[in-house]
């Protein structure tokens, strides 16, 4: 899910011991100027308009790991968009811990699902120093009313957002645990990919117990699966760093659990 974003290229990081500083000044660039535009901003926005919708964003300092974005049961107000870090969204189970139902990168929104409720029925927390551009909801519905392509992308924003819930449904319901989590490394593989990253080698910001809880697997097997990866030559995994060495055969414990599924359910 897209909207105006600022990238790597925008934000300048100045690493200290134990601790990474963002610089505020290279954080307010204006959504004409984020290198990402072509990508997050919708097609045909005219430069006027680029400049109105600019002018609602909100630039707030940037959140520290662990630091809360929004909590579950506040009130809905703003979208939010991912300019740099990452943020992961959760629920809280009746015994207390921590259920993930999403992470969220560069260029990607949330707010969402509260636009029903009026609240949000989730938490956000920031996995790693993380700056967020705010969007106060009810100018931008005004600002989309008159703008076509602005409300298009907006429509188009929600449409994602179901079919993103489907699809997660259909692989927790159905996939493997081999399934999951290749299909949730190829998946931060393409979003990588069209922010202009590499699709091959990333970090992740969110530790195996966190990957685990977003597919429903315990953290023994998120880390075996990872381990058997390794061995296979499909991966090269050092703490959090990972490089795909074989995407292909990646792909392929995907697409050969779908088509064992196809014949299964064949006549």
């Amino acid at each position: 899910m897209e909207f105006p974003c600022i990238t790597r290229q925008s934000t300048e990081l100045l690493t200290v011991p134990d601790k990474i500083v963002v610089s505020i000044d290279k954080i307010k660039v204006a959504c004409r100027d984020c290198s990402l535009s072509t990508l997050c901003l919708p097609m045909g926005l005219r430069p006027e308009d680029v400049d109105r919708l600019d002018a609602i964003v909100k630039r707030n300092r940037p959140l520290q790991r662990g630091d809360h974005l929004f909590r579950a049961g506040e009130p809905f107000r703003n979208l939010y968009v991912v300019k740099t870090g990452a943020i992961k969204t959760f629920t809280q189970t009746s015994d207390g811990n921590e259920q993930v139902v999403g992470f969220h990168l560069h260029g990607e929104v949330l707010g969402l699902d509260a636009i029903q409720d009026g609240s949000h029925g989730c938490s956000a927390r920031a996995l790693e120093t993380t700056a967020v551009c705010e969007l106060p909801f009810e100018r931008l519905e005004e600002l989309a009313s008159g703008i076509p392509s602005l409300q298009h992308q907006m429509f188009r924003l929600l449409s994602k957002e179901i079919g993103h819930e489907a699809e997660m449904m259909a692989l927790l319901g159905r996939g493997t645990a081999e399934e999951r989590v290749a299909s949730f490394l190829l998946s931060l593989s393409e979003r990588f990919k069209r922010r202009g990253f590499s699709a091959t080698d990333f970090f992740l910001s969110m530790s195996r117990q966190e990957i685990g809880s977003y597919l429903g697997l315990a953290l023994e097997t998120v880390s075996r699966l990872f381990t058997r990866l390794q061995d296979d030559k499909i991966l090269k995994v050092e703490r959090r760093h990972v490089q795909i060495l074989d995407i292909e055969r990646l792909r392929s414990m995907v697409s050969q659990h779908a088509a064992c599924e196809a014949h299964q359910a064949s006549p």
